[in-house]
C-alpha cells in the first residue's frame, strides 16, 4: 500500500475546491485556461466535470498499468459514477492503489487519480442537476475508453485502425467533453433553435481539439503511451508500419500523415466556430473560455502545417507563451463577432505579430 493510501478525509469543502481548482492548472495548462477565464458558478461546475474525466483518461492512459487491469480499473471507475451503484470512490481508490507511482515520483495525472475520493466528494456537492449534466457524458468517455482498451489488448497499446476507428476514439475521448460542457450550458431557458445548434456542433468542437492532439503529439503518445492514433490505413498510404511510426527514416512520411490529420481537423473549424457564436452567457460562463481553446487550436494547425516533421522528432508543435497570452488578451476584448477575423489572421501568422493583440 503507497505511503498516502489511507488519506484523512479533508473536512473542509472550500479547501477541496481550491485544491481541484490548483489540479487542473497542473494536468492541461489549455483546460487550466478556460476554468480560469470562466467566472463562478461556472468555473467550479467545468473544473469539476474535466477532473471527473481525467481520472479515467489517466487510467486509459497508463502504458504500465496492463490492459486488462485498465479496463477492469475503468469499469469499477464507471460504477463508481453510476448513481444507481454502491461501489465507491474509495474502492476504487483501494484497486488503483497498486499501479500509483510512488509519491515522489507521481505526476500531476497520477495526483489527481491519488485524490479521486476527494475529486468525486467536491463533485457529489456540487447541485443534483449540474451533477446529471456531468455524469452521463462522462460515464460514456469512461465506458470508451474501456472499450478501446479492451480492444487492443493484445497490441500492448492503442493502435487506430481507420478514419472511422478515430472518429469513434476521438468522440469518446473529447464528444463527450463537448456535450458534458453543453449540458452544463443548456440548463436555463434557451429557444430550441439554439440548443439544438449547440448539440449540433459540440461534439465537433471536441473532436477539433482532440484531432490536433492527435496530429501534434504522435511522438509523446508513442514513447510515453504506445499508442498510435494515426490511422494504420493513412501510414499504409506511406508506407509505413505503426510501430515504426518515430523511426528517423520515416519523418518525412509520417509528417505527411500528420498534415493529412491536421487538414481533417480543419474540416470541423466552421462547426465550432458556430458552437461559439451560440453559446450562451449564464451562470459564470463567458465567451473566452472556449474562444481560447478555439483559437489555440487554430494557432497549432497553422504551425503542424508548417514544420509537421516536429511532431514526430520529438521537438514538438505548440505555439508560444506569448502568443497564447495575446490570444487569451484578445479573447477576453472581443465579440463574437469578431471571431472570423481573429481566427483569420491566426491562420496565417502568430497573432503576436498581426496586428491584433490587445494593447
Amino acid at each position: 500500500m503507497s505511503e498516502d493510501a489511507a488519506r484523512p478525509v479533508v473536512d473542509d469543502d472550500a479547501a477541496d475546491l481550491d485544491w481541484c481548482h490548483d489540479a487542473v492548472r497542473g494536468v492541461s495548462r489549455t483546460f487550466a485556461l478556460t476554468v480560469d477565464v470562466l467566472d463562478e458558478p461556472m468555473s467550479s461546475y467545468v473544473c469539476l466535470g474535466y477532473l471527473v474525466c481525467r481520472v479515467a483518461d489517466t487510467v486509459e492512459d497508463a502504458e504500465h498499468v496492463p490492459p486488462a487491469e485498465q479496463a477492469a480499473l475503468l469499469e469499477t471507475y464507471d460504477a463508481v459514477l453510476d448513481p444507481e451503484d454502491p461501489t465507491t470512490a474509495a474502492e476504487f481508490r483501494r484497486t488503483v492503489d497498486e499501479w500509483l507511482p510512488p509519491e515522489s515520483e507521481r505526476s500531476d495525472d497520477w495526483a489527481v487519480v491519488a485524490q479521486t475520493e476527494r475529486v468525486v466528494a467536491t463533485f457529489d456537492a456540487l447541485p443534483a442537476d449540474v451533477r446529471a449534466a456531468v455524469v452521463p457524458p462522462a460515464r460514456e468517455l469512461v465506458s470508451g475508453m474501456a472499450e478501446f482498451v479492451r480492444r487492443y489488448a493484445d497490441e500492448g497499446g492503442l493502435r487506430i485502425d481507420d478514419r472511422a476507428e478515430l472518429d469513434e476514439y476521438c468522440y469518446y475521448a473529447a464528444g463527450t467533453v463537448g456535450n458534458l460542457v453543453t449540458n452544463l450550458l443548456t440548463r436555463g431557458n434557451l429557444s430550441e433553435e439554439r440548443v439544438e445548434t449547440l448539440y449540433d456542433t459540440a461534439e465537433e468542437f471536441g473532436l477539433l481539439l482532440q484531432l490536433v492532439n492527435v496530429a501534434k503529439d504522435v511522438h509523446d503518445d508513442f514513447t510515453e503511451e504506445n499508442n498510435v492514433y494515426l490511422p494504420a490505413t493513412w501510414l499504409a498510404d506511406e508506407g509505413v508500419p505503426q510501430d515504426e511510426v518515430i523511426a528517423s527514416q520515416n519523418r518525412t512520411a509520417v509528417g505527411r500523415v500528420v498534415d493529412r490529420t491536421a487538414s481533417y481537423a480543419q474540416t470541423f473549424l466552421d462547426d465550432a466556430q458556430t458552437y461559439l457564436e451560440h453559446v450562451p452567457i449564464v451562470d459564470g460562463n463567458t465567451l473566452e473560455a472556449w474562444a481560447v481553446p478555439f483559437l489555440l487550436a487554430v494557432g497549432t494547425l497553422r504551425e503542424l502545417s508548417t514544420t509537421p516533421e516536429r511532431a514526430v522528432d520529438g521537438r514538438g508543435v505548440k505555439v508560444s507563451r506569448e502568443e497564447v497570452f495575446a490570444v487569451v488578451a484578445a479573447a477576453s476584448e472581443r465579440d463574437r463577432d469578431s471571431l472570423p477575423a481573429l481566427r483569420e489572421a491566426i491562420a496565417a501568422e502568430p497573432l503576436h505579430g498581426a496586428g491584433l493583440s490587445a494593447d
